[in-house]
């Protein structure tokens, strides 16, 4: 039984990296979701417009609503494209402060500092993981935010050009 003297203390960094791995990984499994979502999208307006479309009364509330479904539909679309869109801040690295992101790796770069900024990340690597991930946990947030929005837009725009059809039967 060992009494801890030769193990150093825990640092994080292992379970930081541990998350930061999971976070770009959520990144590319949200979007897939709204790739599929627009695609699903995409799909269901074929159907509506190349004959459903015609089936919707020329005024009246049948018209409205399927105007409106229409709207939601193209509101989904946006949310979803917006969930995929790469998402950028800008680079708020300094001399002195640790590299996190490729932003920061060209901003060190021109101003001649990489070899510098490369090594105080790697004597310092919690503080640039830190930073990490809490800019990666946003951008996952922000992520699911859009495909929310785009889900509840789709479904809602498919029960109102449902409506809309049912109006004019």
């Amino acid at each position: 039984m060992t009494d801890g003297a030769d193990t150093p203390p825990p640092t994080g960094v292992d379970t930081a990296e541990r998350l930061l791995a999971e976070l770009r990984a959520e990144i590319g499994r949200a979007d897939t979701k709204a790739s599929v979502l627009i695609g699903a999208l995409g799909v269901c307006a074929g159907i509506v417009l190349s004959g459903r479309w015609s089936t919707i009364p020329p005024g009246g509330p049948g018209r409205i609503l399927g105007l409106a479904g229409g709207l939601a539909w193209v509101l989904a679309l946006g949310f979803l494209l917006f969930a995929t869109a790469p998402r950028y801040r800008p680079s708020r690295w300094r001399s002195g402060r640790p590299l996190t992101y490729f932003l920061d790796i060209r901003r060190a770069a021109t101003s001649g500092l990489l070899a510098d900024a490369l090594r105080g990340t790697a004597e310092y690597p919690l503080a640039g993981l830190l930073i990490a991930l809490k800019d990666t946990s946003d951008i996952v947030a922000a992520k699911h935010r859009c495909i929310r929005a785009g889900l509840a837009c789709f479904v809602l725009g498919a029960a109102t050009l449902l409506g809309s059809t049912l109006a004019g039967a």
